[in-house]
């Protein structure tokens, strides 16, 4: 089912108020009454390192939650009335260019699409082309039927577009190719759009004279709301998910830069989009690796088409107050496959393109975008820092670190959901959970991930999969990337327990006498 867009008057629910309470009630109790090491000076030393640890994260967090404040109610307001301005007073750009992808998608689904797209051009009122990246007849089939039964009263026009591989980035690639063998303005915008994507009222109305205001501005995209048919818990995930892109995705767009284009929605100008090295970087991008040689990247387009900006040092920016709605369904028996396959495609997607962004320097990039980048990489490890610590100190020092640990849990993790509750505009109380759930499970994904770059399963279209060479040099490949995953996690689980003394290293002396010095003078 479909929510309100981030935006609005706070709404508040009893129910979930009472929640609110009844949690923070809870958590108190425990503080005061579960045996803890919170108040012991021998065995508290883990609160130093959770300080430490804390801090960084959390006051990082606290950044983006204030930079966002600034960039949506301070920052973005004035564009916004100049845009609306340059908008009232006439101003349109010359025509509109769609680059739509689409595979096997349902009828009703493809009809909602291509009537909201028919409603945008209505309101605008400017000659619009659709190009779309298609792999059935029968999506064309709905596509045309659905244009010639709504869109009989505007200047709209359809170029399909067969993809003779398979492969989103083939289809996207295509359709940019006959984009650019057109005669289209190079300063005409190009709206990449799913074949699951509805455009909010009012979207391309809010973002189109950005382009005039902002002519180093190459890119921008929008707010994303999840239409999805599915398990309660799951629609929770995304909710928790796409509230926090729309906080992080403020805060970034305050340096001029966002963290990726959503390849769900996102807008160009035609001059960088019909550039064949870029068209090319999407459809045969690939990655050099130590250990897996070259391999090519099955999806992260959307990565490709930021990262093919960033090295240009192009401007970008976030539109808070245009929206799209993204439809999925999901069937109960396949909630928790379908979580690590997003996980997966997600995380490999940002490990895969985060190397080489952070390889391009904060002078060309901007440092606070590439210290985002690099904190991506961190995380993964800091996340991780507190539950392999306080698990192993449960079995070799006190059952209370354990629920030191709970205590702790419940208390971060409502201090980041409140930050989540303002910008979503409500209280929901399965965020603390949800978010500590997928916080863990994220790090452990990024790090088992991080030495099989390569893998790759992608099921939203033709299940497209890595397909690796067996035979002995397989199998010593993988071995290596096994071997390196356990050996950095537990040199780094190794370090932790030292450091919050749970462990302790032998003296200096001792040391050297197994080494067979002798430490006499």
């Amino acid at each position: 089912m479909a929510r309100v867009a981030h935006q609005g008057p706070f709404r508040w629910k009893a129910e979930e108020l009472l929640k609110l309470f009844l949690y923070f009630g809870v958590m108190v109790v425990g503080f005061l009454n579960l045996p803890n090491n919170i108040w012991d000076a021998d065995r508290g030393q883990w609160i130093l390192v959770m300080a430490y640890l804390g801090i960084w994260r959390y006051v990082w967090w606290t950044t983006h939650f204030v930079r966002a404040i600034i960039y949506g109610r301070v920052v973005f307001p004035k564009l916004r009335g100049k845009a609306d301005y340059l908008w009232n007073h006439g101003w349109r750009p010359e025509e509109v260019v769609f680059m739509m992808t689409t595979f096997y998608e349902e009828r009703v689904v493809t009809e909602k699409v291509i009537l909201a797209i028919i409603h945008e051009v209505q309101r605008i009122g400017v000659p619009a082309r659709i190009f779309v990246g298609s792999g059935t007849t029968a999506d064309e089939k709905i596509i045309q039927e659905s244009v010639n039964r709504f869109g009989r009263n505007i200047k709209l026009e359809v170029v399909f577009v067969r993809q003779n591989q398979p492969g989103k980035r083939i289809a996207i690639g295509l359709a940019l190719r006959a984009i650019s063998r057109q005669k289209i303005g190079r300063d005409t915008p190009v709206v990449f759009i799913d074949g699951d994507t509805i455009l909010g009222p009012g979207c391309l109305k809010r973002c189109l004279p950005l382009f005039a205001l902002r002519p180093n501005m190459h890119a921008l995209t929008t707010d994303e709301q999840p239409i999805l048919y599915g398990p309660k818990l799951l629609r929770r995930w995304f909710d928790l998910r796409f509230a926090q892109r729309h906080m992080a995705m403020q805060s970034h767009a305050l340096a001029g830069k966002v963290l990726t284009l959503t390849g769900r929605l996102s807008i160009f100008r035609a001059k960088k989009v019909t550039d064949l090295q870029f068209i090319r970087l999407i459809e045969a991008d690939s990655l050099d690796h130590w250990l897996w040689g070259r391999f090519r990247f099955l999806s992260g387009d959307d990565k490709s088409t930021w990262y093919a900006l960033l090295k240009d040092r192009a401007e970008m920016l976030y539109v808070p107050d245009a929206m799209c709605w993204t439809v999925d369904t999901i069937r109960a028996e396949d909630m928790y496959s379908r979580m690590v396959q997003n996980l997966l495609r997600w995380s490999g997607n940002m490990l895969r393109n985060g190397a080489r962004a952070i390889a391009l320097g904060p002078r060309r990039v901007g440092f606070f975008i590439w210290w985002c980048i690099m904190d991506q990489r961190i995380a993964m490890w800091t996340s991780l820092a507190a539950p392999l610590a306080l698990l192993f100190a449960g079995f070799i020092v006190s059952k209370a670190y354990w629920t030191s640990y709970l205590l702790w849990v419940m208390l971060t993790r409502l201090f980041l959901a409140c930050l989540i509750f303002y910008h979503d505009r409500r209280i929901e109380m399965s965020y603390p959970f949800v978010l500590y759930i997928n916080q863990m499970v994220n790090a452990a994904v990024k790090v088992y991930l991080l030495f099989r770059l390569p893998n790759q399963r992608w099921a939203n279209r033709q299940d497209q999969r890595y397909s690796p060479a067996e035979g002995l040099k397989w199998m010593v490949k993988n071995s290596i990337a096994l071997y390196l995953t356990v050996f950095y996690v537990m040199t780094f689980l190794f370090v932790i327990l030292i450091y919050i003394g749970v462990l302790r290293p032998p003296a200096f002396g001792t040391l050297m006498s197994i080494l067979g010095f002798s430490t006499a003078s």
